[in-house]
């Protein structure tokens, strides 16, 4: 079974734990998702399958994507993400991946885009500290020195400034699989996870 399945996040909530504690979870709608492509070592070098999640209309497809799925003879899928396995001869096309596959899980990797933030100083991008407060002060939440005199007379790459925020490519490891719900396709992962609600996630076997 693939150890990678695509969704989507619906939200947060909160349940109860065996021991009457309320545990804070995301809930988030995995799968169904269809095999779409498979990789083989013979062919492309290495074992990969290619997973579609999502349904699309068909007038919403260009022509290389309608030829793509044409010529695997599976339904076309707004989503295609490509996933390593070990062996790809033990999939089909048109295979369907679901949650079932993580009902035995007890921990998973979640990845998604977080938040976008917008133009933010460097006290909310990168938690500087910053000056004193006070009415006497000239310095509350500037970067402070940024670079050298005549040596080497120019800013280091890398430097922490205020900039965009948000949008980056987030892994939160670990999570705890509270629930799995075959019925409806839905994981409740303990904590939060990158990303708004309907936020597209890439939920891991740790």
């Amino acid at each position: 079974m693939c150890d990678t399945i695509l969704g989507r996040k619906l939200g947060m909530t909160q349940v109860w734990s065996k021991d009457d504690r309320l545990i804070p979870v995301t809930v988030i709608q995995a799968g169904p998702c269809v095999v779409t492509q498979i990789k083989t070592e013979t062919q492309e070098g290495y074992n990969a399958i290619q997973i579609g999640f999502g349904d699309v209309k068909a007038k919403k497809l260009n022509r290389p994507m309608k030829g793509h799925f044409d010529a695997h003879g599976v339904e076309p899928r707004k989503i295609l993400r490509e996933v390593r396995v070990k062996d790809a001869s033990t999939y089909e096309l048109g295979q369907q991946l679901t949650v079932e596959g993580f009902a035995e899980t007890s921990k998973v990797d979640v990845t998604g885009i977080s938040k976008g933030k917008g133009f933010a100083g460097v006290i909310k991008r990168h938690n500087f500290s910053g000056g004193p407060g006070g009415h006497g002060a000239h310095f509350h939440r500037a970067p402070g020195s940024v670079g050298q005199c005549a040596t080497p007379s120019r800013v280091f790459k890398g430097l922490r400034l205020p900039g965009h925020m948000g949008t980056d490519r987030v892994t939160v490891k670990n999570l705890e699989v509270v629930k799995v719900d075959n019925e409806q396709n839905l994981i409740l992962v303990k904590g939060a996870v990158p990303g708004g609600k309907g936020a597209l996630l890439s939920v891991r076997i740790a």
